[in-house]
């Protein structure tokens, strides 16, 4: 029987009060994901090294891959105990409750001109490039192509979102989806950080939310279930708690919690952090720059 640690309170609630069931659908060696037959989500077992997420469960354990945990193996909740066939039991008993609250735009917007100038001068420094970053060492043909589409997606759908044209800058959003390298494609994940920053409270583009879902609409078709997901979840205003941090340092914090709360976020998957972050930099720029325009 392995500890909760911590987990999502929205899938705590649904193993507290349904009858969840559902089937491995991937594993990795620090998470594996399930797939839920009663509303056909992804939900993820993590180990203590990840932060909280939506849809997600902490144990503590270092990692998973020791587990035998296998692709189709059957997932269900007994006696409020999580199970994945004869292989792992999680007590959900004393699991602390996690909610994703993404803060307020503010209404002075001074400080925050101010670090997102600084996060993207660390961008450029630290993030890792092959996805919305260049790579800065030499590049094939094809690597420098698919950095030239996605720069100049980025571009053009910025200019369609600060100029209010929303029917231009959808179809800007859509041709992302499913671009770049890595599980989570570069295009995907930059979507996730735009699609936060939609959910500002305050914030010039939070009554034009229903653009994320727009975007979304056209995602199922053009990428992987594990991309969609995160994509339908950032939509709602659900993303991990290290891009919650990161919000709110660059909103209240100096540069030292900047730099701090930027690199952890940086270094979620492979150039995933990084394309998130530019996704947070551009949505947070469109919303400076439309000020009272929308």
């Amino acid at each position: 029987m392995k500890k909760t640690v911590s987990g999502d309170v929205d899938f705590i609630k649904r193993m507290n009060h349904s009858k969840f069931s559902g089937i491995v659908h991937s594993t990795f060696n620090r998470t594996f994901n399930i797939y839920c037959f009663e509303n056909g989500e992804l939900y993820t077992i993590a180990c203590r090294e990840i932060d909280n997420g939506p849809n997600t469960l902490i144990i503590d354990v270092g990692n998973v891959s020791f587990m035998g945990i296998e692709v189709n193996d059957r997932v269900f909740v007994e006696n409020d105990t999580f199970n994945i066939g004869n292989k792992l039991s999680v007590s959900l008993d004393h699991a602390a409750r996690w909610e994703s609250v993404i803060p307020t735009f503010p209404s002075n917007v001074e400080n925050l001109k101010q670090n997102v100038a600084r996060m993207k001068d660390c961008i450029d420094m630290y993030g890792k490039g092959g996805g919305m970053k260049k790579h800065v060492l030499k590049q094939t043909p094809f690597e420098a192509e698919m950095s030239t589409m996605l720069e100049k997606r980025k571009n053009l759908l910025l200019d369609e979102l600060v100029s209010n044209r929303m029917t231009n800058a959808l179809q800007h959003a859509v041709s992302l989806i499913g671009l770049g390298p890595g599980l989570t494609p570069s295009g995907d994940d930059f979507l996730s950080g735009l699609f936060t920053i939609f959910n500002m409270k305050n914030s010039p583009f939070y009554a034009k939310r229903s653009f994320c879902e727009d975007v979304l609409m056209n995602a199922k078709a053009l990428t992987n279930d594990i991309s969609y997901m995160a994509m339908k979840k950032a939509s709602n205003g659900k993303v991990r708690e290290s891009i919650i941090c990161l919000l709110d340092s660059l909103i209240a914090g100096n540069e030292e919690d900047l730099i701090l709360s930027l690199n952890k976020v940086l270094n979620i998957g492979s150039s995933s952090g990084t394309d998130i972050a530019v996704g947070l930099v551009c949505g947070l720029e469109a919303n400076i720059r439309a000020g009272g325009k929308l």
